[in-house]
């Protein structure tokens, strides 16, 4: 008995130790709503140390709640309730590759349409820079039996991609809200790298403007793009033209461009 009781005390003592040792920081007090152990090691990676980041319900994510293919997710993120956005980094907590798409909406409405590639069940979510340096962030789970980042492109095995390798075909159309919808799809295989003996091949930049030139918005993306890439991107009624231009590249340096017609 009376070693059972001693050892009861150190174990009591040892708990009050570990409790009472170490205040949380005011970074252990943010509660993740997503609950994710991996959001931590997101901060840190996404982040600059001395940034301010919060959880902001104004950003909008919307996906799948079960995803049947891991390899053609669609998600679309909606930041246009927040006024000066700077930039929109889109990422996942559990794909070996996290960073998904960056875009800069310097005409266009701070939203955009995609579709992606997930290795596991995962939130997906989307970091929003305003102008005070801020960064607000959103975000949903998307559930799917997974894999899709380390399985092949099905158009890798294909010659087809080789002869239409960056081909654009597009729809404009007008919104009830006001201003116009653009939509794009891209031909390219977009491999991550992570598949056996087939190297990472992926779109790295495109631009989006108006026929005069003037830049409507900027995407960034990274290897867990889906395959033959469709962007949606809202423009604003004061900035609606006669026509658009989009031109980018791939990490090949393969260039992309085309003329878009209403």
């Amino acid at each position: 008995m009376k070693k059972q009781a001693l050892a009861a005390f150190a174990a009591l003592w040892m708990a009050c130790a570990c409790t009472t040792g170490h205040a949380a920081t005011p970074a252990e007090r943010r509660t993740d709503p997503l609950d994710s152990p991996r959001w931590a090691d997101m901060r840190k990676e996404m982040f600059p140390a001395s940034s301010q980041v919060v959880f902001d319900d104004r950003v909008k994510v919307t996906a799948p709640l079960t995803a049947e293919n891991a390899m053609n997710v669609p998600v679309s993120v909606d930041a246009s309730a927040l006024p000066g956005v700077r930039e929109v980094l889109v990422f996942a907590d559990f794909n070996p590759i996290v960073r998904i798409v960056r875009f800069e909406p310097s005409g266009a409405h701070a939203a955009l349409g995609f579709r992606i590639k997930l290795q596991q069940s995962t939130p997906v979510r989307a970091a929003v820079r305003t102008a005070d340096g801020t960064w607000h962030v959103g975000g949903t789970w998307v559930n799917t039996a997974g894999g899709g980042c380390t399985l092949p492109s099905t158009s890798s095995g294909s010659p087809e991609w080789q002869k239409r390798l960056g081909e654009v075909s597009s729809r404009v159309w007008a919104r009830k809200e006001g201003g116009e919808r653009i939509r794009l799809r891209i031909i390219h295989p977009i491999d991550t790298g992570l598949a056996a003996g087939i190297p990472a091949f992926f779109l790295q930049d495109l631009d989006l403007s108006d026929d005069q030139g003037k830049a409507l918005m900027h995407i960034e993306g990274f290897e867990p793009i889906a395959e033959n890439p469709v962007f949606t991107v809202d423009i604003p009624a004061a900035r609606a033209a006669a026509g658009y231009r989009v031109s980018g590249r791939d990490n090949n340096g393969n260039a992309i461009s085309a003329e878009i017609e209403k």
